[in-house]
């Protein structure tokens, strides 16, 4: 006898952003949602409103830029964001429907600027990157709820933020993470042990960490579609960073201060001198600049490989698991003698059960 499968049930819950009050729960169609390490992610969906009362309630609830939107699975979150655009649209019938877009709750971060000077000496960089969430949060009307959380990674740096650069403190946040020896960083939505909706901010060095074991995924198998390329346009053996002049005179002529890294092991193994560039804007240290170059420079010196896998959801893929290992094996006619290779999750992608359409998921992967 057949086990049955359980449709998952997706629901969407609307809040008040600052407060996360409970606005509304409304239907839902066409959904789809991503989230990434190092990127915000987005949610798209439709609101049908068949009626004049429904109408009401959504007009009420969806408010772009103060509504937050949780994306529950079967009493679990999924999903946690911000509603940023809402458009009502009618068809030749007469049919009315609400279409809307959100951004993950660090989306949040590039409307946000500082309201004052920062600085400071030998500070974790971890502790750094919350000292610039908790200004956000501590400044009228900025406070969304999102918990800094107390980890700590072990290297400490200096920083000087002016208010003067207007620079938005996700640019700022990210910048930081992209020093040599940086790290990375999302907001993890998840309801807690009360039930309470949490928005923790999770700090990784160098990466994003989840999960002890790896997650075995086949093709044939689970993994309905693979794509695996490999790109060398973006690979680089020679960085050249260009940062801000040194000279404050503005009376005398000035160059932007600019440095170069290089792996000179890849030049002697054969490899030709390939090189890229890069602008940072506020840089006019030679010691930041070098760590920024040598960063880019570890990012990009082999081709770039980013696998992307579709799979059916069985229970053990979640958005939770984003920085999670895998493990991929693939059996066809390119890899004839069988793939078996780890990877990490970055970025998954899911699209809810439609009809006649499964739920599926895609993964985008790095190597592990």
């Amino acid at each position: 006898m057949t086990a049955s499968i359980t449709t998952p049930v997706y629901r969407a819950l609307f809040c008040d952003l600052r407060t996360d009050r409970l606005l509304d729960v409304l239907p839902l169609t066409e959904a789809k949602f991503d989230d990434y390490i190092g990127k915000p992610g987005s949610l798209t969906a439709n609101v049908p409103l068949p009626g004049g009362a429904l109408a009401a309630r959504a007009r009420a609830a969806l408010q772009p830029g103060r509504t937050a939107v949780w994306l529950e699975r079967d009493g679990d979150i999924w999903w946690g964001g911000i509603l940023w655009t809402c458009t009502p649209v009618s068809d030749e019938q007469g049919r009315i429907m609400v279409q809307f877009q959100a951004g993950t709750f660090d989306s949040y971060l590039d409307h946000r600027i500082l309201a004052e000077d920062m600085a400071g000496t030998g500070m974790d960089q971890f502790d750094i990157a919350r000292a610039l969430i908790t200004h956000a949060q501590e400044q009228t009307g900025g406070d969304i709820g999102i918990s800094p959380g107390h980890d700590r990674s072990g290297v400490v740096r200096d920083y000087a933020y002016a208010y003067s650069a207007l620079a938005r403190v996700r640019e700022l946040i990210d910048n930081l993470g992209q020093l040599s020896d940086g790290f990375e960083w999302r907001i993890h939505c998840y309801r807690d042990a009360e039930g309470r909706r949490v928005k923790r901010l999770q700090l990784g060095h160098p990466q994003i960490r989840t999960g002890h074991t790896d997650i075995v995924l086949d093709h044939p198998g689970q993994v309905l579609t693979y794509s695996l390329p490999t790109d060398s346009t973006v690979q680089a053996n020679v960085w050249v960073a260009r940062g801000d002049s040194a000279n404050t005179d503005q009376s005398q002529d000035s160059q932007p201060l600019t440095v170069s890294e290089e792996s000179p092991g890849d030049l002697e193994a054969g490899w030709p001198r390939l090189e890229l560039t890069s602008d940072h804007s506020g840089v006019s240290e030679e010691a930041t600049l070098r760590s920024l170059a040598r960063a880019e420079l570890a990012r990009q010196n082999r081709p770039e490989v980013i696998p992307e896998l579709t799979v059916l959801l069985d229970g053990r893929i979640t958005p939770a698991l984003l920085g999670a290992r895998i493990r991929l094996r693939i059996h066809d006619l390119w890899h004839h003698e069988g793939l078996d290779a780890a990877y990490r999750i970055v970025g998954i992608a899911v699209t809810p059960p439609q009809r006649t359409k499964a739920e599926t998921a895609v993964l985008y992967l790095e190597g592990a």
